[in-house]
């Protein structure tokens, strides 16, 4: 596809409740398909938070959120990408599910898991990244603190990744990292970035959204503030594709010297 129209979807995620979460998108999605978008992005663990003692009996709850968001993109003609929990014995893993018009696209399982916040006490990690080949071309997916591994987003970008989708929950105080991280992941691999963070206070922790999508020269398309709500903007495929050929940093690569 020449252009495709990318959004976010930004909102407060109530932690281990998922019937309000699945609620909001229910609305959301819709809202971003009525303005155009064939591509949504939701935030990290969006169905049901980081509610560890609850996550394993939450998880089972996902396989059928996923049917229903299988509907949703046959429904609304949409790429829908958004972690939650997936069960694997007694800890789960941060999935996230690509829906793509009705199929299942990719998974991909979240490699690196956040130690200051202990997540490996509770999650299991991934150890294969995904690029989905979609309707709307290869989308490559990392979530979160998978951010600050440069070596996923180039190894994505390697393979043939168009747009790398970022599903987050990424807290305060460290919006710049989250700001600097996410331009320089799409202007050193020439790509477009949609990444969606959640916002407002999440069990002891706050969140201040900016999601944002981004193109391949580093420069937002759209962003968000910290309040609830979607962001769209057009991703031009072949204004990626002539910023390439001006700065073709691929062709120039040298990855047997380091």
């Amino acid at each position: 596809m020449n252009s495709i129209q990318a959004a976010a979807i930004q909102f407060n995620v109530k932690q281990g409740d998922v019937d309000a979460n699945l609620a909001y998108v229910r609305e959301a999605l819709p809202r971003v398909a009525g303005q155009g978008a064939n591509l949504a992005v939701l935030p990290e663990m969006w169905s049901s938070g980081f509610s560890y003692r609850d996550l394993n009996r939450l998880a089972l709850r996902t396989a059928g959120i996923v049917e229903e968001l299988l509907a949703l993109s046959r429904e609304l003609k949409l790429v829908i990408v958004g972690s939650m929990p997936e069960p694997n014995g007694d800890k789960v893993f941060n999935t996230v599910y690509v829906a793509d018009n009705g199929t299942l696209a990719g998974v991909y399982r979240k490699i690196h898991l956040f130690s200051l916040l202990g997540e490996e006490r509770a999650f299991s990690g991934g150890d294969s990244w995904l690029l989905a080949e979609t309707s709307i071309g290869k989308v490559g997916v990392i979530i979160c603190y998978d951010l600050r591994f440069p070596e996923l987003s180039r190894r994505l970008a390697v393979e043939g990744a168009r747009v790398i989708c970022v599903p987050a929950q990424w807290p305060k105080p460290r919006q710049e990292h989250w700001r600097t991280l996410l331009r320089a992941r799409a202007i050193e691999n020439q790509l477009f970035v949609v990444a969606c963070n959640a916002c407002g206070p999440i069990g002891k922790l706050d969140f201040f959204g900016m999601s944002m999508i981004i193109d391949p020269k580093g420069e937002l398309l759209a962003e968000t503030g910290e309040s609830e709500g979607e962001i769209v903007a057009p991703l031009d495929m072949q204004a990626m594709d002539a910023w390439r050929a001006q700065i073709p940093c691929f062709n120039d690569r040298k990855p047997g010297s380091y």
